[in-house]
């Protein structure tokens, strides 16, 4: 009876044992797979002189896999990309720079810096050079487009592709609310500029602008508008960005370049598109078609900042469009 339950113990005894270890090796290797998954979607955050600035710009993935060049919009910055950087990050080497005015790169006073989309672009290009990037798919979003358009048409063979999410390239994308801009363009005087540009500094229509067309608000971040707010209400910096809005005119007469460029080098296209968005309406992505027979134009039920509430199902439909591009 003694070595009966000697027996029954030492098989207690080492089942538990193997439990254990089982249980240990599979919580270290799940803890080695979480730190190399943590380690592969690390974002650094960096800056490089370009153009005569410090250009801030958030920076993950292989360093030898495809780029991707992320182009913020109006009022944000980088930092809107912030969730979608992980999850291109795991197969692409993603770049997201803050433009010049915006975010955490120099803001230059208007007596040293032309605040104009030429400008922007200008240093962009720096910004390209100075980090050698030689090919780049490029994901364009509100300003980012005319800037990363300027770009496709001075650097075509750079482009492997482009993504544009509420990134405008023809005049039936633009919704009545650009009226009265379009006014001031004709009469452009200090008086019509402060009464018509000045109130779209405020918190009120960043606010709104993130808000407007979302369905469910507790999907956008506090964080998202109050951050932008911050940076415009800096001194100057409502001024500054108010010539560069005033500038926008300079894109519009530019869209027949555009059109030559999509023509002429057809470059894959993935217009992921907010169908309630307040500036750009579906009109312009479904344009994009008439000079690009092949590209793809998806529509989201959301607004502006559709990646506020739809991230999972556009970061689906970019991975699966780059998969597909030219390295």
């Amino acid at each position: 009876m003694k070595i009966k339950r000697t027996i029954k113990i030492f098989f207690v005894g080492a089942f538990v044992l193997s439990v254990s270890t089982g249980n240990f090796f599979a919580q270290s290797q799940h803890q080695l797979t979480s730190k190399k998954q943590v380690e592969k979607n690390e974002i650094h955050y960096r800056t490089i002189k370009a153009d005569g600035l410090n250009v801030f710009y958030r920076e993950s993935g292989p360093k030898d896999a495809p780029v991707v060049l992320l182009l913020h919009g109006f009022p944000t910055s980088s930092f809107m990309y912030r969730n979608l950087i992980p999850i291109l990050s795991t197969k692409y080497h993603v770049i997201a720079p803050d433009m010049p005015g915006f975010g955490f790169t120099d803001s230059p006073d208007t007596s040293k810096y032309n605040y104009t989309f030429e400008s922007l672009t200008k240093t962009m290009q720096a910004f390209i050079g100075e980090l050698g990037l030689k090919r780049f798919a490029v994901y364009i979003f509100d300003y980012g487009a005319p800037v990363g358009l300027r770009l496709a048409l001075a650097n075509p063979e750079k482009i492997t592709g482009i993504i544009s999410q509420n990134g405008n390239a023809y005049e039936e994308g633009m919704s009545q609310g650009w009226n009265g801009l379009k006014e001031y363009w004709k009469h452009r005087t200090p008086e019509k500029k402060e009464e018509i540009i000045r109130p779209v500094m405020s918190l009120k229509t960043t606010k709104w602008q993130y808000e407007t067309g979302v369905s469910d608000l507790s999907l956008i971040e506090p964080e998202t508008y109050t951050l932008d707010q911050h940076f415009l209400d800096r001194p100057g910096m409502a001024d500054k960005q108010m010539d560069l809005m005033a500038d926008y005119e300079s894109n519009i007469k530019l869209y027949p370049a555009f059109h030559a460029y999509f023509r002429k080098h057809q470059p894959m296209l993935l217009a992921v598109w907010g169908n309630k968005d307040p500036y750009f309406i579906p009109p312009g992505a479904e344009a994009f078609k008439r000079d690009l027979p092949h590209a793809t134009v998806k529509l989201y039920d959301t607004g502006h900042f559709a990646l506020e509430t739809h991230l999972k199902e556009i970061s689906t439909d970019i991975l699966e469009f780059l998969a597909k591009l030219p390295k």
